[in-house]
């Protein structure tokens, strides 16, 4: 559907986004160029909806994230949802949460409006809270849809709108589509009832469930004797994650001062990203002054998890654990504890994190799985007892929270630290003996931001018109283009390549867009053989140039 700016204005309930496409109009017609182009872009289509949902800049106009946009993916979710549930079982509940971005509370509301004015039970959290209590609210009242009102990880400026369905897992083919169809079938904005009350908002019972659950992730009995520094990156995560590690019976984390509260501007980061260079630079500086056993941080809407442990070696005294090594440490820390049972629970990861989980399901006599990139998927593994993906997303309790989250994942990599430290051991020292082994899995990634999408587009066209042969002196050995799909797989925008050679014991890349940034991605991971303690310096030493001359090889193939 194509609108016309005077037509959108028209309809606009928001006095800031009005203001400003009118401001842009009037600039245009004046001759701006810069006005004219800006307002072509805000109108050349619509903001996508699909697996993640939507996700874009916040401005007026169909291509941004505006109470405008939010209401008629709203109105066309309401649609699905009656299509979809059967009669005999009533209106269904729809659960609403939300982060501490602009507007994101407005999007909440108007949403929760719509839903009450199509029929439907409309429910909010009671306050700003992380996506993985919205996650375990929808099963927790049997709801048959949820919305989180969250752009993550993304820049200020941004905001998004993800959708859960009843099982708890956010959408995936073909419910988007269908519901991008009913979205697109929305009349003008005023034939859509939008009360002005009508809805719950719900008490802090549905947190206090949530954390009933989440301290469950950890035994009883278990050591708790753990330091910590911790850091919501000017996220929602904090009261959350105290008072989780509070019923935990873990010490309360020193909490980086400047970032503590929400704060939708994030102004002492670049990029709220706890992966991005420098986001941990203030948790550090505290972690220098605590001398804690460990730094962990949440990304803003706190369904992911990220930590840091002491290391003289690195700058600053403190090493960011990478995802695929946190997700190894999760991974045998339940199969120890017995919390997986072999020959009936399964591990899942998504096919761009590392081999060694499959690699530890095997050895505990677990299931594994792989899957497409994010939780929408992991989520759905038959028998999933733990799920992970590299971007610091970790599932340790897939029964209470069908997503990652980022809350539970820092009790038991605390509940890990504190038993290690009881015996006199660190989770690097647990590191060093899944090398010795399992091999010594290497893993880093080539990301390039761009400003033009078409880039991304054109990378990938080169790659599958010519296709390498050799990687950092690795034979390329096998290549999967997924967009074909295969029996285990959907088809996805992605290609993957098997290398093998002398002194590894094999070693992996997956290119793919990705689905929420305008970034083009590329994972790698090199497997280098550690026969005994001693040649640990060795493998890390070859592993790290290794990834070095894999970046720079595939950068040219790729041409980014």
């Amino acid at each position: 559907m194509r609108f016309e700016p005077t037509q959108w204005i028209a309809e606009d309930p928001d006095p800031d986004t009005r203001a400003e496409l009118e401001a842009l109009v009037r600039a245009a017609d004046g001759g701006d160029e810069d006005a004219r182009a800006d307002l072509a872009d805000r109108f050349r289509g619509t903001l996508e909806f699909g697996t993640a949902g939507l996700r874009g800049a916040m401005g007026g106009g169909p291509m941004r994230m505006n109470r405008v946009v939010v209401m008629r993916a709203a109105a066309g979710l309401a649609a699905y949802v009656q299509d979809t549930r059967p009669a005999d079982q009533g209106p269904g509940l729809v659960v609403i949460g939300y982060d501490a971005r602009h507007k994101s509370e407005r999007f909440a509301r108007d949403t929760a409006a719509v839903m009450t004015g199509a029929g439907l039970a409309a429910a909010v959290l009671p306050r700003p809270l992380p996506t993985p209590v919205l996650a375990f609210a929808i099963r927790h009242l049997g709801a048959a849809a949820g919305v989180m009102v969250t752009a993550s990880h993304n820049p200020p400026q941004d905001n998004g709108y993800k959708v859960y369905l009843g099982d708890g897992s956010q959408i995936v083919p073909p419910a988007d589509a269908q519901i991008a169809e009913r979205i697109a079938a929305v009349g003008p904005l005023k034939t859509v009832p939008t009360p002005e009350d009508g809805w719950t908002v719900l008490g802090e019972d549905v947190v206090a469930a949530y954390l009933d659950r989440a301290v469950g992730v950890v035994a009883p009995d278990g050591p708790r004797e753990v330091s910590t520094v911790y850091t919501p990156l000017h996220g929602v995560g904090l009261r959350t994650l105290l008072a989780a590690f509070d019923r935990a019976g873990f010490p309360a984390p020193a909490v980086v001062p400047s970032q503590a509260e929400p704060d939708p501007d994030f102004p002492t980061v670049a990029f709220p990203n706890p992966e991005e260079p420098g986001a941990m630079d203030l948790a550090f500086e505290t972690a220098r002054a605590h001398r804690p056993d460990l730094v962990i941080a949440n990304d803003p809407d706190a369904d992911r998890c990220a930590v840091a442990v002491p290391d003289p070696a690195a700058p600053g005294g403190w090493r960011m654990l990478r995802g695929d090594e946190l997700g190894a440490l999760l991974a045998v820390h339940l199969v120890r504890r017995g919390a997986a049972v072999p020959g009936r629970d399964t591990f899942a990861a998504s096919i761009v994190s590392s081999s060694l989980l499959s690699k530890i399901a095997a050895r505990a006599g677990l299931g594994y799985a792989d899957t497409l990139t994010g939780f929408k998927w992991i989520s759905r593994v038959p028998g999933l007892r733990y799920g992970y993906e590299e971007a610091l997303g970790y599932c340790v309790d897939p029964a209470g929270v069908r997503d990652k989250d980022g809350i539970t994942a820092a009790l038991l990599i605390a509940e890990l630290a504190a038993d290690l430290k009881r015996d006199s051991r660190t989770l690097g020292d647990l590191l060093d003996e899944l090398a010795l082994t399992h091999g010594l899995h290497a893993t880093d990634q080539l990301s390039a931001r761009v400003a033009d999408l078409s880039l991304i587009g054109a990378a990938m066209e080169r790659l599958r018109a010519h296709p390498p042969t050799e990687l950092a002196d690795l034979a390329v050995t096998g290549v999967d283009d997924l967009a074909a799909g295969s029996a285990e797989l959907p088809p996805t925008d992605g290609l993957r390549y098997r290398l093998a050679g002398p002194g590894v014991d094999g070693a992996r890349v997956v290119v793919r867009p990705s689905g929420t940034e305008p970034k083009l991605k590329c994972y790698l991971e090199a497997v280098v053989p550690v026969p005994e303690p001693s040649a640990l310096p060795q493998a890390r030493a070859a592993a790290a140039e290794l990834l070095a001359a894999l970046k720079r090889d595939l950068a040219t193939a790729a041409g980014i």
